[in-house]
This record gives structure tokens, C-alpha cells and sequence, in this order.
């Protein structure tokens, strides 16, 4: 099984959020239709714009937890290294 890091943004330099999942296309429909209410559905933040893979939970929590305590500016160093232009990814992962 898969494990996923990934990252949320409501628009480009806008709020953002750090989960985890073991099913990224559901996980992410989720913020989109705001099933649950919370920080994702207050602030609009449905654009899937970063993530990793793992193969083990252990590695997975690890990573998010860390990623949680790093500042704003190293989250968007991230995300831009991969996507610049902040796409939203959610529509590659579904196919």
C-alpha cells in the first residue's frame, strides 16, 4: 500500500495545508466537495499542489510531521520546485 505527503493550496501564495492519505484521489475529492468541515473547507483550499510517495506509514507520518513544522517560505520552496507555476495537480492523479 501507498502512502501520501501532500500539500493543499487555496491559490498561488495563498493558504495552504499538509496532509496524509493512503488513497490521494479520494483524499483530495474530499477537500474539494468540503465533505468535512475545517481549515480546508473555511479557507477554500482544494488545489493539490505538491505530494509524495511512501511505501510505509512510519515514513509517511514522519515526513508530514516534519513538513508541519517548517516555515511558510520552505513549504512554497518546495512546492515551487516541482510546480512553479502552482498547478493543480488533482486532475493528473486521477488518471
Amino acid at each position: 500500500m501507498a502512502y501520501y505527503v501532500y500539500i493543499l493550496a487555496s491559490r498561488r501564495d495563498g493558504a495552504i495545508y499538509v496532509g496524509i492519505t493512503n488513497d490521494l484521489v479520494r483524499r483530495v475529492y474530499e477537500h474539494r466537495i468540503k465533505a468535512v468541515r475545517g481549515f480546508t473547507a473555511k479557507y477554500n483550499i482544494t488545489q493539490l499542489v505538491w505530494f509524495e510517495v511512501y511505501d510505509d506509514p512510519i515514513s509517511a507520518i514522519s515526513r508530514e510531521k516534519e513538513l508541519k513544522k517548517w516555515k511558510r517560505a520552505w513549504k512554497i520552496q518546495l512546492i515551487e520546485k516541482d510546480n512553479p507555476d502552482w498547478n493543480d495537480l488533482y486532475e493528473s492523479i486521477c488518471k
